[in-house]
């Protein structure tokens, strides 16, 4: 099984020793909550560890909000918009009435070329990776978000503390002090 992809988005050294691979909804209020812890321990790593994303459109209009921001990462402005989209995420997010269109405004400014943004959108290429990480979060029997891998070994209990742990477990294992 993949936990890691070659298109997914990578935060931190992309030679890490420990991979930390998420599966990440930019609708959930639980992964907005968690990025900065996640982005704490890749930082405070020393170029040891690194994350990858993976999407899961778990909530209605997620879809829209990764293939919007996969757009953005074709043109290398990825986390830009990602940390915009989330700033914003409670007025995009509302479960009862999801507006993902929104965060093409929420972005208009990081040096996008919007026509083609979001033709890429809309396009098959984005639509096959939102394919395939949908696909192997149900492979990986991934029902919620965030859902945490460490070098491949299941977050089983959630918490920032034991990402913490499990994290230092896989450095030692992988004999980075």
């Amino acid at each position: 099984m993949r936990w890691s992809r070659p298109h997914s988005p990578v935060f931190g050294n992309p030679a890490a020793k420990v991979t930390i691979v998420e599966f990440f909804d930019p609708s959930c209020e639980t992964c907005r909550a968690f990025y900065p812890v996640v982005k704490r321990i890749v930082n405070a790593s020393f170029g040891k560890v690194r994350l990858v994303v993976r999407h899961a459109p778990l909530h209605h209009g997620s879809d829209t909000a990764i293939k919007i921001l996969e757009a953005a990462r074709v043109q290398g402005k990825y986390w830009e918009a990602l940390e915009r989209a989330l700033a914003a995420q409670p007025e995009w997010a509302a479960h009862d009435r999801p507006q993902p269109q929104m965060i093409w405004d929420l972005i208009g400014d990081i040096g996008l070329d919007l026509a083609k943004a979001k033709a890429d959108a809309s396009g098959p290429a984005i639509d096959q990776l939102l394919r395939q990480d949908t696909a192997d979060m149900q492979a990986l029997k991934v029902d919620r978000t965030p859902g945490f891998f460490v070098n491949g070994t299941p977050l089983r209990e959630f918490g920032e503390a034991q990402l913490k742990a499990l994290v230092e477990q896989e450095l030692k294992k992988a004999g980075a002090p």
